[in-house]
């Protein structure tokens, strides 16, 4: 019985190709290129919820975006963002780097 359990296992293993587990979705590390140039106030305007009226603000502290996606939340905080907003722009900052999230190219119409 156990002999029969690991042939089946083993033949399992065999058919799934090797860049794929069984049951789960193929992940990648590399994120793909995106269409359209993110800079700060996309960033901004992509994570909504009040923090787009800081963008002239980090314009001019960070002035690049790559600058503003390793940013610690000291430096947002010296800046006078509120605790909510420095979260925000963090978790999404770092769901961007991961190729989990990104900005939309039009503004969602309300």
């Amino acid at each position: 019985m156990a002999l029969r359990r690991i042939l089946s296992l083993n033949k399992r293993l065999i058919s799934t190709p090797s860049n794929s587990v069984a049951g789960f979705a193929s992940f990648s590390s590399k994120s793909n290129p995106y269409i359209v140039k993110v800079g700060i106030p996309e960033f901004l305007n992509g994570v909504g919820k009040g923090v787009e009226q800081h963008a002239e603000k980090l314009e001019a502290e960070f002035g690049d975006f790559q600058k503003l996606l390793v940013a610690r939340t000291i430096k947002l905080k010296r800046l006078g963002l509120k605790c909510q907003e420095r979260k925000l722009i963090l978790k999404y900052a770092h769901k961007y780097r991961l190729g989990l999230w990104r900005p939309r190219a039009e503004p969602v119409k309300s």
